[in-house]
């Protein structure tokens, strides 16, 4: 039986891509999809110097991980190096930092420029976001105009960008500032400067943080590169990323950002608490889905050559909708029964609430009251205090998914849905985009052993360990919560005594006092 056509894999035939951003993780799903499945001539990346080591030694480095596993059982280490090479340079600098011989050969050689560079924090400082998600696009957009070959400029950009649209279309949006002027206003300010005004800048424009303000400058720039210059653009807009749902292979991830860093430090028990409206829904999306979709639009593009078409949301909510209930529920199921993690501090599960003083008085006692006694006992022990600092990470990200997760978006997918029904059976196969088939159990339950082997760096020889323990600490967690209900039911006996007999009434009111407190926790 002849085998199957794959007409994806030649939109990027014998095609010279560079690639910024090639070292993060959609970058290195990208990568490996291409080494493994097209027969592209050579990939060049943009690396910047980090750590001491040069920007060779970190892509060869990338390579030793698990991700590339599968890749190495079709090609040698040696073909995988010698289809890929490094171009030195910096999205934060002007040129992108890259040297004027580097730039002459991009402009003679590459085909193909896919920019997914870009700081993903959403408390990043100003200046930075600015320097690297809004001036390294237009850098990189003077750079594509050059270039004599270029076929396609692809730009990595996200659904959540326009967050004053409630109902995003794939379309462009005007944007919340002109990205040239705040790009001038970024170089010509001290550091001092720039962070005092920053909060002030997103207030005015209604925007909860950097990212997102940056992120739709860098947009608008595209969008301008495109109607003024005539660049052959697509942009993308994924929603949240999550782990890998199946390939290369299912649950790999190497990061902490999002909703994956919460899961963890929920399995860890450090995260106990979260002010949410749990039934707003997010939409998320697993990494080697969105490069499908990625694959799919590039064959779109040179198949069909629509040009209106060249906004495309990466977005899964009209098919699949979790609440944030559902997530916290599906969470806490998978961590308990599937994968608990190793050195936990308690027993794993959380709180949502739609008050935030309720929010507050749960942080307080169950992130920063044994955050201290944990470090204080560390400290009696001579051991390296570090809970204040985790108390302090885990309280900044559930507060930066606060805004995500207490708003309504929803997506249009009229163009990605156009894309996904001109696949044949194979190709859709291949290149998964839709829901069918897909158990939202098993992407949690994967999720969280891709946590435990990728991020969290423990074996899954400790798994037995990581059950015996977690064991121990739901019986700690059961008898706290006895003690201190038992203690309720005490004091509530006491106290309807007390104001029966008319004792005294300082001490009544604080029993009282207690009491409530004990019932909201």
């Amino acid at each position: 039986m002849a085998a199957e056509e794959d007409r994806l894999a030649k939109a990027f035939e014998n095609k010279v891509i560079f690639l910024t951003g090639g070292t993060g993780f959609m970058g290195k799903i990208f990568i490996e999809r291409l080494l493994r499945d097209t027969e592209v001539a050579k990939i060049y990346l943009l690396v910047r110097p980090k750590r001491g080591k040069t920007p060779r030694q970190r892509v060869t480095e990338i390579f030793n991980d698990p991700l590339f596993d599968l890749l190495k059982e079709k090609i040698s280490i040696e073909t995988i190096l010698s289809k890929t090479d490094v171009i030195n340079g910096n999205c934060e600098e002007l040129d992108v930092g890259i040297s004027e011989e580097d730039r002459q050969f991009i402009i003679e050689n590459i085909t193909q420029i896919f920019h997914f560079a870009a700081t993903i924090r959403f408390d990043e400082a100003m200046k930075k976001a600015v320097l690297m998600n809004t001036r390294g696009s237009r850098e990189m957009l003077k750079l594509a105009r050059q270039c004599k070959k270029l076929e396609l400029y692809g730009h990595m950009s996200t659904a959540y960008c326009h967050l004053h649209v409630q109902f995003l279309l794939e379309q462009p949006y005007d944007p919340p500032a002109d990205p040239n002027e705040i790009i001038k206003m970024i170089e010509n300010m001290s550091d001092e400067e720039i962070e005092n005004q920053s909060k002030g800048i997103l207030e005015k424009l209604n925007l909860p943080n950097t990212y997102a303000f940056t992120k739709s400058l860098a947009e608008a720039l595209v969008v301008e590169a495109r109607n003024k210059h005539k660049l052959p653009v697509l942009i993308f807009r994924p929603s949240i990323i999550l782990a890998t749902w199946r390939d290369p292979i299912p649950g790999y991830v190497d990061n902490f950002n999002g909703p994956i860093g919460l899961m963890l430090a929920v399995g860890k028990g450090v995260a106990r608490s979260m002010y949410c409206d749990q039934k707003s829904y997010g939409d998320f999306v697993p990494v080697d889905i969105a490069i499908n979709a990625l694959f799919i639009s590039v064959w779109n593009f040179y198949t069909y050559k629509n040009e209106d078409h060249f906004i495309i949301h990466f977005t899964s909510s009209n098919e699949i909708r979790l609440t944030w209930e559902d997530m916290a529920i599906l969470g806490k199921e998978t961590i308990q029964n599937d994968y608990p993690f190793n050195q936990i501090l308690w027993y794993p599960n959380i709180t949502m609430t739609q008050y935030r003083w309720l929010h507050s008085i749960r942080a307080f006692l169950f992130h920063w009251i044994p955050a201290y006694v944990v470090d204080f006992l560390l400290q009696m022990l001579g051991y390296q205090q570090f809970m204040k600092k985790a108390a302090l990470r885990v309280d900044k990200a559930v507060e930066v998914l606060e805004y995500y997760a207490n708003n309504q978006w929803d997506f249009d997918a009229s163009i990605q849905c156009l894309f996904k029904s001109r696949l044949t059976p194979y190709e859709e196969n291949k290149y998964k985009v839709n829901a069918r088939g897909i158990s939202i159990r098993q992407v949690f339950s994967e999720s969280a052993l891709g946590l435990r082997r990728y991020v969290d760096k423990t074996p899954d020889s400790m798994i037995p360990a990581a059950f015996r323990l977690l064991k121990i600490m739901n019986i700690v967690d059961k008898v706290t919560k006895l003690v201190v209900y038992g203690s309720l039911f005490y004091w509530l006996y006491t106290l309807i005594l007390a104001l029966a007999g008319g004792a005294n009434i300082p001490i009544t009111i604080l029993k009282l006092l207690f009491c409530l407190f004990a019932i909201l926790i």
